[in-house]
């Protein structure tokens, strides 16, 4: 019973992040024409006041991000061609990474270091990790098959850790660059600063939480092989 609670409680600790983020994103996506503009058009206007007109604003395949190696400052088509308070802030949010990417911000640099160095690695024990049930039954081998495991583990936790270690600079870029942009130049409708600021903190968080839900695969393939 013990044992159980244990679980629940890892469990909660692990998946409760991905929720409330989710459900931060999803609250302050309605109403869905509540500002003038889209998230889009403030990013292009941020930016350009920034002195990044060569940063460009494109719509993403996967995720809000700033990618530092091609200067693109790219939003889910939600975010892209909303009007909502959600929209507004995760554009500020990465304009903020953008901002930090002029300013040279160190953290900046570390983390794309690393995740061009891992990124081959986090395919590769992805890979690992598909590959080890069938290597585990062609060579009727427990010990091939946690060596495929442990291979694979390695290489997501890796990632993982990275993605745990930029908390600072997510933050930094919500609360020391976008927050301060959208107070200053008056981007957010009267009473509205309070929840943008909780939205601010969600996507500071998301890598964080995305993380976690690495940690609990890696646990599911752990328990998968064990059978």
């Amino acid at each position: 019973m013990l044992y159980l609670i244990l679980a629940c409680f890892i469990a909660l600790l692990i998946i409760g992040p991905s929720y409330w983020i989710r459900h931060t994103m999803e609250k302050y996506s309605e109403p869905a024409d509540r500002y003038a503009f889209t998230g889009a058009q403030l990013a292009r206007d941020l930016l350009d006041q920034a002195n990044l007109q060569h940063v460009g604003v494109e719509l993403a395949e996967s995720g809000d991000h700033y990618d530092p190696l091609e200067k693109k400052v790219r939003l889910t088509p939600d975010k892209f061609n909303g009007r909502s308070l959600t929209a507004i802030t995760v554009a500020a949010h990465e304009v903020g990474h953008a901002i930090q990417h002029r300013d040279n911000y160190a953290p900046l640099a570390l983390r794309t270091q690393l995740v061009q160095w891992l990124a081959p690695a986090e395919k590769l024990g992805a890979g690992i990790l598909m590959l080890a049930p069938a290597i585990m039954a062609l060579s009727r081998s427990p010990a091939v098959g946690l060596l495929f495991l442990a291979g694979g583990i390695l290489t997501l936790a890796s990632a993982a850790l990275v993605h745990a270690a930029t908390l600072p600079m997510e933050l930094n870029a919500s609360f020391a660059r976008a927050l301060p942009i959208l107070e200053r130049k008056r981007c957010l409708i009267d009473g509205d600063l309070p929840h943008a600021q909780r939205l601010l903190t969600a996507a500071a968080w998301t890598y964080v939480a995305a993380s976690l839900m690495t940690l609990l695969n890696m646990a599911r393939w752990w328990a998968i092989l064990r059978r």
